[in-house]
């Protein structure tokens, strides 16, 4: 049995597509469907049971099912909105949840594969999975670095596969769900489908126009580690997740506008709520990655947006 938290979200949906795609349906999707428009992700899906977040843990922590026939866990769920503040929810909810998660999977010896963030470097310009690298700006960031440490206390000493997976800026299918906190590759979609405008921020940080710089990783290749992963139980660490290119927002912006055929870049003002807050430019060292043994190219902008877009457009064609 596989168990995917978060599998109603943005990457988790993704992970149990692949996990179809492999022939596996054998999968419990763990999640809150308060916001119901979520279970459109996995509509489509083939999965064996579907389980409230509370209620999975709750379970798991007193071994109300049977944990022997669990062989691995991919935790894709938390709270993932930078902009939240209220830090004893943000801790409960990525941190402690994680935790217990964490900890059962060592006691039980099922494969841990889970979701950490680039967030956890901040603002510096060095993307290596070493703590002094690392300088959380927000609360989501450090309830993300937080549980890396906590795993990290464990990493050598323990039997099953552990894994933590930093995504640098991940776009892709099945996000509509995730509104402001959705790709600017979807935002971009969407203005210039709506008023043939897409909006991106005036330089900051000694940065142009539209000219900050990301990391931009196409869903389908973060998807691709984890599976890889997950066929590759005797390795374990924390591992980047991204293409090893930044590329600015205007890159995105072009892509989007190439393939529709229509549409223009329009500046706005850089929010205030977002500075000192805000990280102008990442991007992923994979070098443990590629050491581990992962040897897939990851797409950059123009051919992930393109997939991207191809994906929406076969969809409404449907």
């Amino acid at each position: 049995m596989l168990i995917v938290t978060g599998g109603a979200g943005f990457i988790g949906s993704n992970i149990v597509k692949e996990l179809n795609n492999i022939g596996r349906t054998d999968i419990i999707v763990v999640d809150d469907l308060t916001q119901g428009e979520k279970f459109l992700n996995i509509s489509d899906l083939k999965i064996h049971d579907y389980m409230d977040k509370d209620d999975f843990i709750e379970k798991l922590k007193n071994n109300h099912f049977d944990l022997k026939y669990i062989e691995a866990v991919f935790h894709e769920g938390a709270c993932s909105d930078t902009t939240e503040w209220n830090g004893r929810f943000m801790m409960e909810n990525n941190y402690e949840y994680s935790k217990s998660i964490f900890l059962k999977s060592i006691e039980r010896n099922f494969q841990f594969i889970y979701a950490s963030s680039a967030s956890v470097y901040g603002d510096n310009t060095v993307f290596y999975e070493q703590e002094k690298n690392e300088k959380t700006l927000n609360v989501y960031a450090f309830s993300k670095l937080l549980f890396d440490n906590f795993v990290r206390r464990y990493l050598g000493k323990i039997k099953n596969q552990t894994a933590g997976l930093r995504y640098f800026n991940v776009y892709g299918p099945r996000e509509f769900h995730k509104k402001t906190m959705a790709s600017v590759a979807w935002h971009f979609y969407n203005q210039i489908k709506n008023d043939g405008v897409c909006r991106l921020f005036e330089g900051i940080d000694g940065y142009e126009d539209g000219g900050q710089k990301r990391d931009f990783v196409y869903v389908k290749d973060a998807v691709d580690v984890n599976i890889w992963l997950f066929k590759n139980p005797q390795i374990s660490g924390i591992f980047n997740v991204g293409t090893g290119l930044a590329q600015t927002f205007n890159d995105v912006a072009n892509a989007v506008i190439k393939y529709m055929g229509k549409g223009k870049i329009e500046y706005v003002g850089f929010p205030d709520h977002l500075k000192g807050r805000y990280q102008s430019y990442t991007q992923a060292d994979i070098t443990n990655l590629r050491k581990a043994g992962y040897s897939k190219e990851f797409k950059n902008v123009s051919h992930g947006v393109k997939d991207y877009l191809d994906t929406i457009n076969a969809h409404k064609a449907s």
